[in-house]
Parts: structure tokens; C-alpha cells; sequence
């Protein structure tokens, strides 16, 4: 499981353990947060073809589907 504080997730990287389309390394490039800091929305953009996905920000904890950094 991975640790994460949502306030340090903008423009954090992560390995998919499971690549998709050859798509392996990943940046968050957005997020936003509500009036109590609370995370409402999070975007991650594909490296090499800079495809954006909204993601749940807990889906990084998974640690079978995300590894922290690139690797």
C-alpha cells in the first residue's frame, strides 16, 4: 500500500504494474480540492502519449496496480 498526501499528489509520478497501450509511466497533472481540503478530482497524463485519465486518487494507494515513482 502506498502512502500518499493528497496536498504533495500535483505533479507526483507513478509506475503502472500492469501497463496499458504501452502506456507504463505517469505524471498527476491536476487536482482539485473542496473548501475542507478535500480531494474532489484527480487527472494523471500518460508520459509518452500525454493521454489525461480522471482517477480516484485512492486507486494510487493499490500497490498491485501502482508503484510510487518511475521504475
Amino acid at each position: 500500500m502506498n502512502n500518499i498526501n493528497p496536498k504533495k499528489l500535483l505533479n507526483s509520478k507513478w509506475t503502472a504494474v500492469a501497463p496499458v497501450n504501452k502506456e507504463k509511466h505517469f505524471m498527476v497533472t491536476e487536482i482539485e480540492f473542496d473548501e475542507e481540503g478535500i480531494v474532489v478530482f484527480c487527472s494523471i497524463e500518460a508520459v509518452i502519449s500525454k493521454r489525461s485519465t480522471p482517477i480516484d486518487w485512492h486507486d494510487l494507494q493499490d500497490g498491485t496496480r501502482w508503484v510510487h515513482g518511475w521504475k
